[in-house]
């Protein structure tokens, strides 16, 4: 038994070792810069299916005070990260279903599927900011699909 725990312990030390070998050999890139402009913290696990020969579309979205995007869809999944302040989306079906109302902070993610029309409301003091990147447009096309109000949802 100690000769196998001996073992292993010797194996994870040389892991440890070959690895910060790989690190301290890693070539550190020149004339490159990174910048985060939004992070959040997601509260489920999904998916994203993107298919070959459409476009992807990376957005900074602003909401100021009493402002309202307007009732919408998009043509593909939609993730959005709030970057700062707050607002509140009520979304329900394309052609009619329950209207669901969720307010949505600074550091939250989600996501807009492409069967949910959409209206996000900033009735807060603060401009509401978001970084929303769009899957599945069509090459060439729109991310946002504009829909009448449906009515029956008080966004």
């Amino acid at each position: 038994m100690l000769g196998k725990r001996t073992a292993l312990v010797g194996l994870v030390a040389m892991g440890l070792i070959v690895s910060a070998v790989g690190v301290a050999s890693a070539d550190a890139g020149s004339g490159f810069n990174s910048v985060v402009i939004a992070k959040g913290l997601a509260g489920h696990s999904f998916n994203i299916h993107q298919r070959k020969g459409n476009d992807v579309i990376t957005a900074q979205n602003t909401l100021e005070p009493g402002g309202s995007s307007g009732w919408h869809s998009h043509p593909g999944t939609t993730l959005v990260v709030i970057q700062s302040g707050q607002f509140v989306l009520y979304s329900e079906p394309v052609g009619g279903g329950r209207c669901r109302i969720h307010t949505y902070t600074a550091g939250q993610v989600y996501l807009e599927q492409p069967g949910d029309e959409q209206n996000a409301v900033n009735n807060g003091t603060v401009t509401a900011v978001a970084a929303v990147t769009f899957f599945n447009v069509p090459h060439g096309g729109s991310a946002r699909i504009d829909r009448a109000n449906p009515g029956d949802c008080p966004g």
